[in-house]
């Protein structure tokens, strides 16, 4: 190509990196000066902070100019080339026909000059880097052509367009479901915290502790725990919420044509996060409790390629609707899916009771092991505390115990639903994965010594998207085997062989009954689809037809 071709990021980069150090320099003066001050007088203190802060920004600034100078890219009929670097030249490019994601970004400041940063990705995973670009930034007009040119794809005649255009807007009511996620316990936490390190910064750390204390010298410790957890709740809450606004505010989920799902986003960040159908293996409903409990969920995308490297792995990236009403999440994941009904709503079999029992267990062990050592502990040291720690334990914990365990069962169950297997399971973080069958590439089978003994078995569906697997816990033996086989055709049929059910002769289609059993006689783990098998020594001469390689 001639030099024409190439192109250069947006000259105001230059004025973004001046402002977000002077920011970064406003923001460490005050710190920076009170500590100053212990050794000198305010105005020396002043100078030097002036002087330090004209350094950071004239010397990054001269810096991101060099950067931008010596920074061209272009995009060619077969591939996507980046120039970068003075003393150290990078020269990196992408194959056009490997490009799977083209995100556009911009912090407040870019969104006021009108600039985004762009990502154009491979959906590879590596921890290089190297299967993406990054063009950081241009202008808002320049990353949206890059995007359309880039996702572009030829409409199929025959392609369906019933769903194209709006899937989902914001609703502000959703709003209501911020508070009752994880995030406003993790900030009501880092609330105290901060205060605390503040403090301890200032010297200051000794003074708060005692104002807090005679807030309360003449109410009793329960009533000042309780109070200081109420202020911590009452500030996570109100981080929950900014962060919510921040994140969904001008939320809108599309379809566009040519079959690319886009996700646009942010009140001062702006995002456009795009997700091409073809990529895309399924869908995820996750309900964290406290939003279950409001009957509310999120859907996720199931899809290759939408973590690039380490540095972008961040679960909103795969969110195509955040917390919304379990009625619209069902119907959004229909569309997303070009399905009538949707899977995620299906009817799933239940798995047996002995599942139950195997999940009531674990939680009295949990409970009551811990319980057991302090009563222990305080016999032989003659400590009655511990005992009364332990009987504290387990009056409250054991009910609690038995009622996440009986819930955990519930939420256990799978099945298929048109062209997608669906799985379930859960309780702090319920998820409900409908998978394309299409997109299964493997079956692995697991039993413990426990899940032998009460019939049961673990079976895990391979993907090359979203997790790479996703797990069926604790199904019944025969069910399970038996939802595998169905759920993807010929895929573990060949490491499975019928029984007889009666006297009237053995079972001709085993896809077809629930008594299935592994041919390899598996003692541990058996996985199908071009895998191994791991279990007896009988396991490598299990079939003359089918050749399995047994593990070392």
């Amino acid at each position: 190509m001639s030099e024409e071709d190439w192109r250069r990021l947006d000259r105001r980069t230059v004025l973004v990196t001046a402002g977000v150090l002077v920011g970064v320099a406003g923001g460490a003066a005050l710190p920076t000066f009170f500590g100053l001050t212990n050794s000198m007088s305010a105005p020396r203190a002043i100078g030097w902070i002036l002087a330090g802060a004209a350094l950071l920004v004239g010397g990054g600034s001269a810096a991101d100019h060099v950067r931008w100078r010596r920074t061209r890219y272009r995009i060619g009929a077969e591939r996507a080339e980046l120039h970068t670097g003075l003393l150290l030249v990078k020269r990196r490019s992408l194959a056009r026909e490997r490009i799977r994601s083209v995100d556009l970004t911009a912090n407040p400041l870019q969104r006021v000059l009108g600039l985004v940063k762009v990502r154009i990705g491979t959906g590879e995973h590596n921890g290089a880097g190297e299967s993406t670009l990054e063009l950081d930034p241009v202008a808002r007009a320049e990353g949206e052509r890059l995007r359309r040119v880039l996702l572009e794809r030829t409409l199929s005649a025959t392609e369906d367009t019933r769903h194209d255009g709006a899937l989902a807007e914001l609703d502000p009511r959703w709003i209501r479901y911020a508070p009752v996620s994880f995030v406003a316990v993790l900030f009501g936490g880092a609330a105290a915290g901060a205060v605390m390190q503040v403090s301890e910064w200032f010297g200051a750390q000794k003074e708060v502790i005692d104002w807090i204390g005679d807030r309360f010298q003449d109410t009793s410790i329960v009533s000042m725990i309780l109070v200081l957890i109420a202020l911590a709740v009452l500030v996570g809450t109100v981080g929950a919420l900014a962060l919510w606004v921040e994140m969904w505010w001008n939320y809108r989920l599309e379809r566009e044509p040519g079959g690319t799902l886009r996700v646009r986003r942010g009140l001062f960040t702006a995002r456009s996060i795009s997700i091409e159908e073809r990529r895309l293996r399924g869908v995820e409903l996750v309900e964290p409790l406290g939003v279950r409990m409001v009957r509310a969920a999120r859907v996720d995308a199931v899809a290759t390629g939408l973590a690039e490297d380490d540095e972008d792995k961040h679960a909103e990236n795969k969110t195509l609707l955040p917390a919304a009403p379990r009625a619209i999440a069902d119907r959004v994941a229909a569309q997303v899916l070009r399905e009538a009904e949707p899977p995620t709503g299906a009817p799933l079999t239940v798995h047996p009771r002995t599942a139950r029992t195997r999940r009531l267990r674990w939680a009295l062990w949990s409970v009551f092991g811990p319980v057991a050592v302090l009563v222990v502990l305080g016999v032989v040291l003659l400590t009655p505390v511990l005992l009364y720690v332990a009987a504290g334990c387990a009056v409250v914990l054991g009910p609690l115990a038995v009622v996440a365990a009986t819930d955990a069962y519930r939420n256990l169950g799978h099945g298929v639903s048109g062209d997608y297997l669906v799985a379930r399971s859960g309780t702090v973080r319920r998820t409900t994965v409908a998978l394309e069958r299409g997109g299964v590439i493997g079956w692995t089978v697991k039993q413990s010594y426990f899940q032998r003994r009460a019939g049961l078995l673990t079976l895990t569906a391979t993907t090359a998207a979203g997790a790479g697997g996703y797990d069926v816990y604790d199904a019944g033996q025969g069910e399970g085997l038996t939802f595998a086989a169905e759920a993807v055709p010929d895929l573990l049929a060949p490491f499975l062989e019928p029984v007889r059910e009666n006297a009237g002769g053995p079972v001709h289609r085993a896809v077809n009954r629930a008594s299935l059993s592994v041919r390899q006689a598996f003692g541990g783990q058996a996985e199908a689809g071009g895998y191994s098998a791991r279990g007896s020594s009988e396991a490598a001469a299990a079939s003359s037809s089918h050749s399995v390689r047994e593990r070392p």
